[in-house]
C-alpha cells in the first residue's frame, strides 16, 4: 500500500462521518500538501472495488466513503446533508421472504431529518 492510500485510508477510518471525496482531499494535503486531487479520487475508487471501503451514492448528492465495509443501510438527512449508518438487522432475508427471490446485495438510503435538524432554531 502507497504512503497516499495508507494516508486517504486512515482519514476515512478516523473519521465518525462518511466523507466525500473533496473532503477526504483537503484532509489528505494538510499532511500531504503535494497530494494530487486525482490521487485521492484514484485511490479511493480502487479502495472501493477491492473492498477496503464502500461507496455510497445519494442521488443529487457527491458521493461519500464509508469505512464500515459490512453491509448495512445509510439514514439520509434532507436538512444539512449528513449521511448516518442504519442497521436493520433481517432487512435481507425480509425481502427474500416477501418476494421470492434469492437476494444478492442491495443499497438502502432512508430519506430523513435528523435529530439536530428537527430541534426548533434557536433551541
Amino acid at each position: 500500500m502507497t504512503k497516499q492510500r495508507k494516508l486517504i485510508h486512515q482519514i476515512i477510518c478516523l473519521s465518525p462521518m462518511h466523507l466525500s471525496a473533496e473532503e477526504i482531499y483537503f484532509e489528505a494535503k494538510k499532511q500531504c500538501p503535494s497530494i494530487a486531487v486525482g490521487t485521492v479520487y484514484r485511490n479511493l475508487n480502487l479502495m472501493a472495488e477491492e473492498g477496503q471501503i464502500t461507496k455510497i451514492e445519494t442521488a443529487g448528492q457527491p458521493v461519500r466513503f464509508d469505512k464500515n465495509v459490512i453491509p448495512h443501510e445509510h439514514f439520509f438527512c434532507t436538512d444539512c446533508g449528513r449521511l448516518f449508518d442504519l442497521d436493520l438487522k433481517g432487512i435481507k432475508e425480509f425481502i427474500s421472504e416477501q418476494t421470492g427471490m434469492d437476494v444478492e446485495g442491495y443499497t438502502l438510503s432512508v430519506r430523513c431529518r435528523c435529530a439536530e435538524c428537527r430541534l426548533p432554531k434557536g433551541a
